[in-house]
């Protein structure tokens, strides 16, 4: 058992749920694994609005998700105080949010190449599948205590406890970094996912999750300190102000191509349906060469179901 002080409210919890045959279960792996199982039916749902095909998605999910895992660790094995012979030790603890993010974003895109997926839609959906994923997941690292930041100066404004008054070698209540991430990416979720729903270009919810979760992550990380360093610089500080450097350069030439600056509108705003992607997609062809193609699709859909 741990003890916690959550701005007043003190009380005492174990970080691991149960055990089965002597393996704990931690409450930190629960969490994280509800968060992305809510991204994931989110992302199922909404996939043939953004012109994607479910089950094609599911299958670069399949792929992506475990690699992301150990993308995750990697990052913290790198830039963290841990050796590479304790990498799988991951029951231990030892994830970084960056590395799982970049691992899916090169993985999902080969795999969208595989399986003939629109990359730019495919990270449209899933950057709000992150968003969601990410607020409801930090609260992992308060289960931990870990994701927290300096001494707040307050009696009662911000979290303690033991595992924290140990490392920081103070009693004194400190930032929980974890909360402001977590409202920041939900609140984040929210604005995109109505965003979405009038998409001035594909490609525009993606550049747009790079700018609000770069900006939120690069002043949340000013005040932890527990980051991870390379050298003397705090790496997602760094690797935030670059997300958001290019975010704003992608959501620019998006913005320009579509002509919503500079010039006639040129993209439809967002798909209500694998059909009309393929219309749009294939504006250039026959009305019978496109019914081929919706046919195909269609038969393709059958094969997987």
């Amino acid at each position: 058992m741990m003890n916690y002080n959550f701005f007043g409210w003190e009380f005492n919890l174990n970080p691991v749920a149960f055990s089965i045959n002597g393996w704990g279960v931690y409450w930190y792996g629960i969490i994280i694994t509800l968060g992305f199982v809510l991204a994931v039916i989110y992302g199922i749902k909404r996939a043939p609005k953004f012109g994607v095909n479910p089950d094609r998605l599911i299958d670069c999910i399949l792929v992506t998700a475990p690699l992301s895992i150990l993308g995750a660790r990697l990052y913290y094995v790198v830039f963290g105080d841990i050796s590479f012979s304790q990498f799988f030790n991951i029951h231990q603890g030892g994830l970084a949010i960056y590395g799982a993010t970049i691992t899916a974003i090169v993985v999902g895109a080969l795999m969208c190449k595989l399986r003939k997926v629109s990359i730019l839609s495919a990270l449209d959906l899933t950057a709000l599948g992150f968003l969601l994923a990410q607020g409801i997941g930090r609260w992992g690292n308060f289960v931990n205590q870990e994701a927290y930041g300096s001494v707040t100066g307050s009696s009662w404004f911000g979290i303690s406890g033991d595992k924290i008054i140990q490392e920081m070698d103070t009693d004194q209540m400190v930032h929980p970094c974890f909360l402001y991430e977590s409202i920041w990416c939900i609140l984040g979720f929210v604005v995109l996912h109505l965003i979405s729903k009038k998409r001035k270009f594909v490609g525009e919810i993606g550049a747009l999750y790079l700018i609000w979760y770069g900006l939120g992550r690069f002043f949340i990380e000013y005040l932890r300190t527990d980051s991870l360093f390379g050298g003397n610089i705090k790496v997602s500080m760094l690797l935030s102000a670059l997300l958001v450097v290019v975010g704003a350069v992608l959501l620019v030439i998006g913005l320009k191509k579509s002509g919503s600056i500079g010039g006639e509108k040129k993209y439809v705003e967002v798909f209500e349906s694998v059909e009309e992607a393929i219309e749009v997609e294939n504006s250039d062809k026959s009305e019978d060469e496109i019914s081929e193609i919706k046919e195909k699709n269609g038969e393709e859909n059958g094969d997987n179901n």
